[in-house]
């Protein structure tokens, strides 16, 4: 009895880091087994709850990994025999079980597969980016949702009609064909780099930071498929931008603009790390939407300051590739700080229809009524802002803003 408790926990322990470590690659071997994500998922938690028991009766195996996945195999194929379907599945199921058995070790790594299921374009943004986390990441439900802010039967019901519209869709467990890789690659780097912004702008980290899972994905991809620009300058993006994570935020716990930041606390590894690969990735001479926000996020870590000429000519690029209004937005407060604040201001104000519910759209047209004089309307624009901030730390960056303004002067 006495040593009975210690080995649970060590059970317990070893149990948790091989699922921290593993869950994504084991349920992603799972998926290109059964093509079934909910099945997979099921029978890899059934695995994971037997060997609470067998590990700590006959003592943890030599590779626990290769044990999960040859258990979970066997749970799947007793689930599919139990509901007399797909029984060609579970013929092809049982021969791999015993074709593998001998070599539990010898997983190959079918992520990339999976990350492509879970980003699918069929599913809505938000759909991917939890289906992702979940999968590949391994973070509960409950981590997600409130990295999301959301309830947790909210977020379970969004990833549950994921899976269920994955199922129903058909679509295909395969890395796509040649033809359609760079869809499907666009839509793969958006999420992740949602992930990365969810977690960036976080007030306080959870349990799991949503900027390393975001760098981890990305690395994992680049790993996978190697050699691809645009995945080398999504990375390069992800690790200039986290560079400047520890000084985003001053003490008074306001968010800091980049003039007010203090460099010491700049990661130079991340910031060199991130520029070795941006020019790799330029150097393969097939520019692209991340190639060239990389590329922006560089110039904003120049010696003497962003170089906002060259940020608002880099705008203009990716206007070529996403001709959206957000583009619009930074590109037109780039104009502004390169020293054009009354053409910036009229850009900005031709796009208010387009996003009168997007706040940072309302806090740059407040800082630009507020550089050409116009201070009443910029204190009403501030207020509108700050009304719809989605965290304190902009909340006082932007009050303190506002209480900077000189409302007792001219217009």
């Amino acid at each position: 009895m006495t040593q009975a408790v210690p080995r649970a926990i060590a059970v317990a322990k070893l149990l948790d880091s091989t699922l921290r470590a593993d869950r994504g690659r084991l349920l992603a071997i799972l998926v290109a087994n059964l093509r079934d994500l909910s099945l997979a998922e099921d029978a890899l938690q059934e695995a994971a709850v037997s060997a609470l028991s067998h590990w700590g009766r006959t003592g943890t195996p030599a590779s626990p990994q290769g044990w999960l996945l040859t258990v979970a195999r066997r749970k799947a194929l007793d689930r599919l025999r139990a509901a007399r379907r797909d029984i060609g599945k579970a013929e092809a199921l049982a021969q791999l079980i015993v074709r593998e058995e001998a070599d539990p070790e010898d997983i190959p790594d079918e992520r990339l597969r999976l990350i492509f299921v879970c980003c699918h374009p069929a599913l809505e943004l938000k759909s991917r980016v939890a289906l992702t986390l979940r999968t590949v990441c391994g973070l509960s439900t409950t981590e997600i949702a409130r990295a999301f802010l959301d309830h947790e039967p909210t977020m379970g019901q969004r990833i549950s009609r994921a899976k269920a519209k994955i199922a129903g869709a058909g679509i295909s467990f395969f890395v796509p064909t040649a033809e359609h890789w760079p869809a499907r690659l666009d839509a793969v780097l958006t999420t992740i780099y949602l992930i990365f912004t969810t977690g960036y702008l976080a007030a306080t980290e959870g349990p799991r930071d949503l900027c390393l899972e975001a760098e981890y994905l990305m690395r994992m991809i680049d790993r996978l498929r190697p050699a691809d620009p645009e995945i080398e300058g999504a990375l390069a993006m992800i690790l200039l931008t986290a560079a400047r994570r520890a000084a985003r935020i001053g003490a008074d716990g306001a968010s800091l603009p980049l003039s007010e930041q203090d460099r010491n606390l700049w990661d130079q590894a991340q910031i060199a790390q991130g520029r070795a690969l941006l020019a790799r990735a330029m150097g393969r001479r097939s520019p692209g939407p991340y190639q060239i926000k990389a590329a922006i996020a560089d110039c904003r870590l120049g010696e003497g300051g962003p170089d906002w000429p060259q940020i608002a000519a880099l705008y203009a690029a990716l206007f070529r590739f996403e001709p959206t209004p957000v583009v619009s937005l930074n590109a037109a407060v780039a104009v502004a700080e390169a020293g054009d604040a009354a053409r910036g201001l009229a850009i900005v104000e031709g796009l208010a229809a387009e996003l009168a519910d997007y706040q940072p759209w309302h806090a740059a047209h407040a800082a630009l009524l507020a550089s050409v004089g116009k201070h009443a309307e910029a204190a009403d624009a501030y207020r509108r802002a700050i009304a719809i901030a989605p965290g304190r730390a902009e909340v006082l960056f932007l009050e303190k803003r506002l209480a900077a303004l000189p409302l007792t002067g001219s217009e």
